[in-house]
């Protein structure tokens, strides 16, 4: 509904007769590409762009954020603060809210804790028994957090898949039809039909116009892209490196050549904690290289993303001469999780996907570093200022105060790349840096100029 009236009001002030004539249309298929990830049923292990916007047309957290910063609603009908330290969150069934509340309490899973679970610190509770009353979960903070909304919206917080939970159901292989019932209003096209392929595929698609939408094509000037949230550490263990380790590697690793050769899309070199959608990225001296004796570690990695081994067999090179013997171990993500919580590794590659706003970004973080020791003692503080400019300012000061005390190398931030044939009207990207396909539509082709490629 509010995706409606703001593409309408979009399609009203157009320039162009023809665009101006057009209106937002129900119906038709949208034929769209993507890059072939592994599939995952599991939101909080979705970590990249991309499965975050595959996983996103089937299950969705409760509301979203816009680019502008704003909250909407999407699986939730309302979120509303009753008090300022209480959150009351209105679904469409008690089902839907039971189902939430399921997926919140999961991510503190005692057996493999997910880092997401920082998220929903600031409840009472952290968040470990989130429960629901009818259709309504009312949640109470612990202390004052005013981006608790935005948080929320994070895509690791939504539900597994179910016919009710998306803009999108599945009806077959790589064909998802539109939910009438959506919260937010119907999508305007009838069906998704998805195809996943590799990068050639994906150019030999797009240059023969069998699909209209192409996901995780590198970028050109026809490409929007989204923001680089996707972001990648190299985590070490304090217990089991040397203590010059992170010496060895900040002189021994180049963060621009690492991403401009190694790293395939949308990707920037990331000097801090927080990247650089969130955080000015200031020069770093790169340190001498430390006197050490020779070491043999193993470094694990997601066996799932060319990129990470791609960088992982970088790092090996690279640590080779500062006297490291680097063995590199593929592991599952779900093996991943669970070894970083348990601190049974040595190095590991490790990316999440962080929110939008650097409050609960800082606290991912901190999870994902191992210092929720931190957060009690962080998080108040940020949540006490009233302003979010100032609370935005004060995550990013503790940011650079706590690197050194955090076990993560930041190495590279990633976004997503887009492509969009002119017919398809009204496609953007949200604060998370996903495209909300529910608010495609497609125009006539006389609007389009004939429905050429740009």
């Amino acid at each position: 509904m509010r995706i409606r009236t703001a593409l309408a009001g979009l399609v009203l002030m157009a320039s162009t007769p023809a665009l101006a004539a057009s209106r937002p249309r129900y119906g038709g298929e949208l034929r769209v590409a993507h890059a072939g990830p592994p599939e995952i049923g599991e939101p909080a292990l979705a970590d990249t762009p991309m499965e975050a916007a595959l996983l996103g047309l089937l299950t969705r957290p409760v509301c979203r954020v816009d680019s502008g910063g704003q909250v909407h609603p999407t699986l939730a009908r309302e979120l509303s603060r009753p008090v300022p330290q209480a959150l009351r969150v209105a679904m469409p069934s008690a089902a839907s809210a039971a189902a939430v509340a399921r997926a919140w309490t999961r991510l503190s899973a005692t057996e493999s804790p997910s880092p997401y679970r920082a998220l929903l610190y600031p409840l009472r509770g952290e968040g470990r028994q989130v429960t629901s009353t009818g259709a309504t979960l009312d949640l109470a903070l612990a202390f004052p957090w005013p981006d608790l909304e935005r948080a929320l919206c994070h895509p690791a917080l939504a539900t597994p898949p179910s016919p009710a939970s998306g803009p999108f159901s599945a009806e077959g292989r790589g064909v998802l039809g539109a939910q009438a019932a959506w919260p937010e209003g119907r999508p305007y096209v009838d069906r998704l039909a998805l195809t996943a392929t590799d990068e050639r595929g994906l150019a030999r698609l797009w240059s023969a116009r069998q699909v209209q939408v192409v996901l995780g094509t590198p970028p050109d000037d026809n490409t929007l892209t989204g923001a680089g949230l996707y972001a990648t550490y190299l985590a070490y263990s304090p217990r089991k490196v040397p203590a010059d380790f992170r010496q060895a590697v900040e002189s021994a690793i180049d963060r621009e050549d690492l991403t401009r050769l190694f790293v395939r899309g949308p990707a920037v070199p990331m000097a801090n904690l927080l990247p650089p959608a969130l955080m000015p990225q200031g020069p770093r001296p790169r340190p001498t290289a430390p006197a050490g004796a020779t070491r043999k570690v193993t470094l694990a990695y997601d066996a799932a993303l060319a990129d990470q081994r791609a960088v992982a067999e970088r790092i090996q090179v690279k640590l080779h001469d500062q006297g490291y013997t680097v063995a590199l171990e593929p592991q599952s993500r779900a093996a991943l999780r669970s070894r970083q919580a348990k601190g049974d590794f040595e190095l590991m590659l490790s990316a999440f996907l962080l929110p939008p706003v650097p409050g609960p970004a800082l606290a991912v973080v901190l999870e994902a570093g191992g210092r929720r020791d931190l957060l009690g003692v962080e998080l108040p503080p940020i949540g006490a200022l009233t302003d979010a400019g100032a609370r935005d300012a004060r995550s990013r000061e503790r940011a650079l105060a706590l690197a050194p005390s955090v076990p993560l190398i930041p190495l590279y931030a990633q976004g997503l790349a887009l492509h969009a044939a002119p017919e398809v009207t009204g496609l953007v990207l949200d604060a998370q840096g996903l495209p909300v396909l529910e608010g495609a539509w497609l125009a006539p082709v006389e609007a389009t100029g004939g429905g050429g490629r740009p």
